[in-house]
């Protein structure tokens, strides 16, 4: 009965070590499943951005996204808006965040770079 427990509680990891009655070999390798979504990028006319704004610990964040690029364009996106805004922001996976209530500023920026926005 302990050997069955053992097995249950050891299910979730990715590998087990140890012999097994089903099988030789003391090395059981499972396959490690990522839920990565499909990247598709999309130039920026093709985009419909959201605008939003939070509050975290008190304090304003305007949030804008989603966006279809690379990586490193939307990094340079980031800091580019970043430097005509002012302020501080950050590119956390498809979304920009940034600080204070900036959202009309962030809009006529974005549309200056020909993204478009949602109604």
């Amino acid at each position: 009965m302990k050997l069955l427990e053992r097995r249950m509680a050891v299910k979730n990891t990715p590998f087990s070590l140890g012999s097994t009655l089903d099988n030789d070999s003391a090395w059981q390798f499972e396959e490690v499943k990522t839920s990565s979504r499909p990247v598709v990028l999309k130039e920026p006319a093709k985009h419909l951005l959201v605008l939003k704004m939070e509050k975290r610990q008190g304090k304003p964040v305007s949030i804008v996204g989603p966006f279809f690029l690379a990586k490193e364009a939307l990094t340079q996106l980031c800091s580019l808006v970043k430097k005509k805004l002012g302020s501080g922001g950050t590119c956390k996976e498809e979304w920009l965040e940034f600080q204070g209530e900036c959202r009309e500023k962030l809009k006529s920026i974005l549309q200056n770079e020909g993204f478009r926005f949602k109604a």
